[in-house]
């Protein structure tokens, strides 16, 4: 996270039934087929509690770590791509949705950390939680296009998020559904970062928590800042969350960042919430956590569209 200082219908309903019955290891498609192309695969505690058994904590480690977590995880390494900009490296895997159409969720974590620490929990946790949701939704036919996206250089001023989003043209920025941001899990309870989070997609992560029966909490770090904040500018919805408590400046960004300081069922609480956010995103209108005005002109945009195909 950088600092100035130095949320149901079948698939999201299924997951809050899977959540009470323990989260079993694999289960079935949502409607009640075992075959391979309909699998959540759901990580398990002592699943995400290895990824914290050797943790990169040099920087120049990070991007190729990253890499190498995604394909053991499943990801076919041709599908595992770097988007190489002038100054900085996002790597990117893309999963195709069965609507055929434009309609895209963003779903990230930046790898980067800063010069002190192991970056265990700022933010190695958003990376294990963004890995394990690319296995568990891999082989899902989810109905949106779902690019999933760890960010380099978050730490030097959300330049990853910065050069992916000034790609992305005006009038393409209703066809980004929402942006799903996961930084610094694994001391406290899953929270919304509120003052870089669309108060819609807040509201829904809160109330996808009380059905999960997982713990929930609100908090705004005016000096801090996280890579929704630039899909923000974009008018696209987005919501970083993260597992922050009042400890965290002793822990981000110094020496004491190191694997021995993450609570592993919160990084397993933030995972289970972010699966069911993105569920429910894929199954709802894709303008439905937009915000008043941009709401009413993608409305707007869309009526006139259609009539001019009439």
């Amino acid at each position: 996270m950088r600092n100035v200082h130095l949320r149901m219908g079948m698939l999201a309903g299924w997951l809050a039934c899977l959540v009470v019955a323990a989260w079993a290891q694999e289960a079935p498609a949502a409607n009640g087929t075992a075959t391979a192309a309909a699998t959540l695969r759901v990580s398990t505690l002592d699943e995400v509690k290895a990824e914290f058994d050797v943790v990169p904590c040099k920087n120049k480690e990070r991007l190729q770590a990253v890499k190498a977590l995604f394909e053991r995880l499943g990801a076919r390494p041709e599908d595992v791509t770097v988007a190489d900009f002038k100054h900085v490296q996002n790597v990117v895997l893309s999963k195709p949705g069965t609507n055929n159409n434009a309609e895209t969720i963003v779903i990230g974590a930046h790898y980067d950390k800063t010069a002190d620490g192991c970056g265990a929990v700022d933010n190695w946790t958003g990376i294990v939680t963004l890995a394990h949701l690319y296995r568990t939704f891999k082989d899902y036919p989810l109905r949106k296009n779902v690019v999933f996206v760890a960010f380099g250089r978050e730490e030097e001023g959300l330049i990853g998020s910065s050069a992916m989003t000034s790609k992305i043209k005006k009038e393409q920025a209703t066809d980004y559904c929402a942006m799903i941001n996961i930084d610094s899990l694994g001391i406290g309870v899953p929270q919304s970062l509120d003052n870089v989070s669309s108060p819609t997609l807040t509201k829904l992560t809160e109330a996808l928590a009380k059905e999960l029966e997982l713990p929930f909490a609100h908090a705004r770090i005016e000096k801090a800042s996280s890579d929704s904040a630039t899909f923000l500018q974009k008018k696209i919805p987005a919501i970083t969350i993260h597992g922050l408590t009042s400890e965290w400046p002793n822990i981000l960004h110094s020496k004491n960042d190191n694997p021995a300081k993450v609570n592993f069922s919160s990084v397993v609480a933030g995972y289970r919430l972010a699966a069911a956010l993105l569920a429910r995103v894929d199954e709802s209108d894709c303008q439905a956590f937009r915000e008043g005005k941009d709401k009413n002109k993608d409305k707007d945009k869309e009526s006139k569209e259609k009539k001019e195909s009439k």
